[in-house]
């Protein structure tokens, strides 16, 4: 008996969506092994025992297969993200956890796809780039705090450039995190939202720089 129980010298022949969600699985673990630069439809087609001509059949080459890889990695990313902050009823620093835990939950269990993610795209594919996603992230994070910052009568105008911060802070720790797994991801969201949330709730309402001034 051949491999799955099928007879040897038979095989089971994939359709098409089969074969294309194959190639998908296959150029995602290259293009994270290699990047996009140093990915070949040759190699891709080898780790996926086909013709090259198939992969041009469905994608017509690694731009489309990258592609279609970013642009699933992008819409798994940000649906989690956006299920984190869906209760607008729920306390701020609730949905700051809620929002760096699937964060940090989403590197955890999609490693190749979030180091395609971070990596530097190609010219030719500009949407779906992690910069574009962390400033859709940090929109609806904009929203959440205006809505804290008028309550406490602080200026609203305020919000983007805390929201550009807060989502930079779990970005940039997210991808540090993805080589030391260390501490686990619960640990490291509470720590997170620990420096955010204490600095939060002590912000001036007009900061000034308290260094010594030239002249």
């Amino acid at each position: 008996m051949a491999e799955n129980g099928a007879p040897r010298g038979r095989s089971t022949r994939m359709t098409g969506k089969e074969r294309r969600e194959q190639l998908v699985l296959v150029g995602r673990r290259v293009f994270a092994e290699k990047g996009f630069d140093m990915t070949t439809v040759e190699e891709i087609a080898s780790r996926a025992k086909v013709s090259k001509p198939i992969v041009y059949e469905h994608f017509g080459g690694k731009e489309g297969l990258y592609a279609v890889v970013v642009d699933r990695e992008v819409s798994t990313l940000l649906t989690a993200l956006e299920e984190s902050l869906s209760d607008q009823r729920a306390h701020p620093r609730m949905l700051m956890e809620r929002a760096a835990l699937a964060f940090l939950a989403y590197i955890d269990e999609n490693e190749d796809g979030f180091r395609i993610l971070v990596r530097d795209s190609p010219v030719s594919h500009s949407v779906g780039t992690f910069s574009s996603l962390l400033t859709d992230v940090s929109r609806r994070v904009e929203v959440i705090l205006a809505r804290q910052l008028r309550l406490h009568s602080y200026p609203i105008k305020d919000a983007a450039l805390y929201a550009q911060m807060l989502v930079g802070m779990v970005a940039y720790t997210g991808q540090w995190w993805l080589e030391t797994r260390k501490p686990s991801k619960e640990v490291v969201a509470a720590r997170m939202v620990n420096l955010s949330w204490f600095g939060l709730s002590s912000l001036e309402k007009k900061p000034e720089l308290r260094g010594e001034t030239k002249g």
